[in-house]
């Protein structure tokens, strides 16, 4: 008895030095260091398992992404740079001019080419989002690329398969990527029946030991599809049947999704390409044949990427950016809000000034501490002066913000760290009165279907909510 007590404490002592040693020397906030320590010590053992699963940092090495230089963006992005700095550069929409700052700053940050001759249609419902999908890619004349986080084996799943088959018989070169992690309940024998029929399917990051995966912590979160290298989509939509409307936990699901026609679409065939030569021992060619868009419209648009690779946090600076830059009023629609302090700070500097901010979050948790940890941070904001509504018409997954009637963005990336650092994240930043317009109005069609979170309601919340919030707020760095 005395030597297992003897054996369990040197254990301890062994795990938690080696915990700490590991966590200062991987340079990150404060906050979650602090985070993981208090998960390292009071759950030791177990607790160094889950940090080899879920804290780690990607170290740089295990990347093999093909170089932008290769593919001629470094060139276009240095024109673009010098031709802004040289005031120079045709601006086909007064957004764009206007909010020349924030274009700029994407190409320093991402490399992210500055597209203006673009067409962009606004999907809000699942079912109208995958008829318009499954239509395009019925009619795919060359190649099919598609990339999503959770893709399942359902009956939505099967309607998809059924078109990708069909148009590999045909001879249409389908590639297919998902996430091994997202699309975890997926079956081996959807995947199999894929494969037979000639599509190429490939798994990002996947377990080589079932079950266990110790690049857990860092998941591709991108949608994107790519038709003939003419028409893209991208946002928050994955393949299943929650996102019809048929999960009766969730009800309607209320997400934002983008059809894109134009110049843009070039700029989502390469991030494709990029991650799909990653995860792929059969790497795509740069052909031209991927890159047939022609200017459809004069929609300014940039496809901004972010994750664990990136040297900044690209998207969180675009939404400080766009948040700093509002004078009348800023609209978001998140899922999950748990902002770090800098984009709290912005959020609240924008009240503060006078800016009319509105955030809407969902009223029913998919991942309960993330829940409360959402509330917590809404009820700081909702303090300062912001207006805070919880959707009450099903689950809101919209990862979307419209500034004065002027840009917008749309995507997959969350208002929270795993989407801002851990995750591969990919977002449209629009610059069009337009596209802003009608994502104005769908967040005021939305406040129809929502309950205000008021100071008063706020502070009425019991004592049960508010130990929840905080316990999910002190380990809301690492969730």
């Amino acid at each position: 008895m005395h030597i297992f007590a003897y054996l369990l404490g040197l254990l301890t002592i062994i795990n938690i030095l080696l915990a700490l040693a590991i966590v200062f020397l991987e340079r990150r906030d404060a906050s979650v260091t602090w985070a993981w320590l208090l998960v390292l010590v009071f759950i030791p053992v177990a607790g160094f398992v889950i940090y080899l699963l879920f804290g780690r940092k990607l170290s740089g090495k295990i990347f093999t992404w093909d170089t932008k230089s290769r593919l001629g963006v470094k060139k276009q992005v240095q024109a673009q740079l010098r031709a802004i700095e040289e005031d120079t550069f045709v601006y086909e929409q007064e957004a764009v001019k206007e909010y020349k700052d924030l274009a700029y700053m994407h190409l320093r940050n991402d490399d992210a080419i500055l597209t203006q001759g673009n067409e962009v249609e606004l999907f809000t419902d699942g079912q109208k989002k995958f008829h318009a999908l499954l239509h395009d890619l019925s009619q795919a004349k060359d190649h099919i690329h598609l990339l999503y986080y959770i893709v399942r084996s359902d009956k939505l799943g099967e309607r998809l398969a059924d078109v990708l088959i069909k148009k590999a018989q045909e001879g249409v070169k389908v590639r297919f990527l998902y996430d091994d992690m997202g699309s975890r309940s997926i079956k081996k024998s959807y995947v199999r029946k894929l494969v037979k029929a000639g599509v190429e399917i490939e798994a990002f990051f996947p377990s080589f030991i079932p079950k266990i995966n110790l690049k857990l912590n860092h998941r591709n979160h991108r949608k994107l599809a790519i038709i003939d290298g003419k028409v893209g989509y991208i946002g928050g939509f994955n393949i299943g049947d929650e996102y019809l409307g048929y999960d009766k936990k969730f009800g309607y699901w209320r997400d934002t999704h983008l059809r894109i026609t134009g110049e843009a679409v070039r700029a989502m065939q390469t991030r494709f390409i990029l991650d799909w030569n990653q995860a792929s021992r059969h790497d795509i060619e740069y052909e031209d044949r991927y890159y047939l868009s022609e200017p459809t419209g004069n929609i300014g648009v940039q496809i901004v990427s972010s994750g664990p690779d990136s040297e900044w946090e690209q998207i969180k600076h675009g939404y400080i950016k766009m948040i700093l830059s509002a004078k009348k009023y800023v609209y978001i629609q998140t899922p999950y809000f748990i902002p770090d302090e800098s984009l709290a700070d912005a959020v609240k500097i924008a009240v503060l000034s006078g800016v009319d901010v509105r955030i809407m979050i969902p009223n029913k948790p998919d991942h309960p501490f993330v829940y409360w940890a959402t509330y917590s941070n809404a009820g700081d904001l909702i303090n300062a002066g912001a207006k805070v509504y919880i959707y009450q018409n099903g689950f809101l997954h919209a990862k979307t913000i419209v500034v004065d009637d002027k840009i917008s963005s749309v995507g997959t990336a969350n208002i929270d760290v795993r989407s801002f650092r851990l995750n591969f994240e990919v977002n449209a930043f629009l610059y069009d009165e337009n596209t802003a317009g009608v994502l104005k109005e769908k967040f005021e069609e939305d406040i129809l279907l929502s309950t205000e979170l008021s100071h008063t309601l706020y502070q009425q919340r019991s004592n049960w909510i508010r130990f929840k919030e905080s316990l999910s707020r002190l380990i809301s760095p690492i969730l």
